[in-house]
């Protein structure tokens, strides 16, 4: 009986009765605040790694240069810390080599307060084994850093060139949108886009593109960049008694607006513009909340004609961006033989994250 009470009084402390109106809020605010904490402590532990590493690569390549220290050396080394940290992963004689590099790329400190500095050392590695120009590599590290890609989404988009292709497209953005916004927009858009995840024959129909962009809509959404939200395809707009259909519609979490996207299968011609001025001024008039900002186009095309798209564009009131786009030629049968299956796939993947 004196147990059972026991375990009432406890349940009653904690979940007591007559609770403030605000108490549901307060506690929301508390859990984000420990959540908050553990993230950051996450960094501060990882930050730490990373400027232990740096000292000790620092370390060796000093005394390789002032005293010659060889291979021999660095093997020792990784020994006799293994020895003395058995509890401590991260001292194999390759991992030393990482960090004697990561000290050689990045020789001026404190490392910690840089970029390359707060990112996981994964992460790092595959930046020092894929990108030589320390400017390129610094970018990378900054997105990591802001968008907190693991090394597989990492591995992805510089091997898809995002360098190369960030706010590179063809628009009116700067004439059609005030700043800063102009510029934010600039920057969502790539050209050329990468669709390395289709394998669509030449001669495949806009449909066909569409619906294979909505089956690998995460893929998809990678490749349009961080903060793109999937609003639907084939979206229904009446207009003086009229259908018509936007491809795919999207929301833009930065921007606060609705991206509609249309999709050609071919080049790039001047009644496209037209026709997606007339959307996004439906989009605005029918979609749009008095607190979004303006919406949106992008055209994407197989192929453009620089000229021909400045053209389009010059006296066009709503802003609107022309890209290419790349997809992978459908691949022989007895090459699909010898792919690695979806599973597969998914499964390497997941070693990544």
């Amino acid at each position: 009986m004196a147990s059972k009470k026991r375990k009432n009084l406890s349940r009653a402390v904690i979940e007591p009765r007559g609770l403030p109106p605000d108490y549901p809020q307060f506690l929301e605010e508390i859990k984000n605040r420990v959540r908050s904490a553990r993230f950051k402590a996450a960094l501060s532990a990882n930050s730490e790694m990373i400027g232990l590493y740096w000292d000790i690569g620092r370390g060796i390549l000093i005394r390789q240069s002032k005293e010659g220290w060889g291979a021999k050396v660095v093997a020792r080394l990784a020994k006799d810390l293994h020895i003395s940290f058995p509890e401590m992963k991260g001292f194999s004689r390759a991992n030393l080599l990482y960090m004697r590099a990561f000290a050689e790329a990045y020789p001026d400190g404190p490392i910690v307060q840089q970029p390359v500095g707060q990112i996981p050392w994964g992460q790092n590695i595959v930046l020092l084994q894929k990108i030589k120009d320390p400017a390129v590599r610094l970018l990378y590290a900054q997105k990591t850093l802001e968008h907190g890609w693991s090394r597989a989404v990492l591995v992805h988009q510089i091997e898809s060139g995002l360098h190369k292709r960030q706010g590179k497209a063809l628009t009116n953005f700067k004439k059609a949108l005030p700043a800063p916004q102009s510029d934010l927009a600039q920057e969502i858009i790539k050209d050329p886009y990468t669709f390395d995840f289709l394998t669509l024959a030449d001669d495949a129909r806009e449909r066909e593109l569409e619906q294979g962009l909505i089956d690998h809509i995460q893929k998809f959404l990678l490749e349009l960049g961080v903060g793109f939200a999937f609003v639907g395809r084939q979206v229904h707009l009446e207009v003086g008694g009229e259908d018509f259909y936007i491809d795919l519609l999207f929301y833009h979490l930065r921007l606060r607006c609705y991206v509609v996207i249309e999709l050609k299968t071919g080049a790039f011609k001047p009644e496209y513009a037209g026709k997606m001025n007339f959307y996004l001024s439906a989009v605005d008039d029918r979609l749009r909340h008095k607190d979004d900002q303006p919406s949106v186009g992008i055209i994407l095309c197989k192929s453009k004609n620089k000229l021909i798209a400045e053209y389009a564009l010059r006296d066009a009131h709503k802003p609107i961006g022309v890209s290419a786009y790349k997809l992978t030629r459908s691949l022989p049968e007895k090459l699909k033989t010898k792919l690695p299956t979806v599973k597969e796939i998914e499964k390497e993947l997941g070693r990544d994250e």
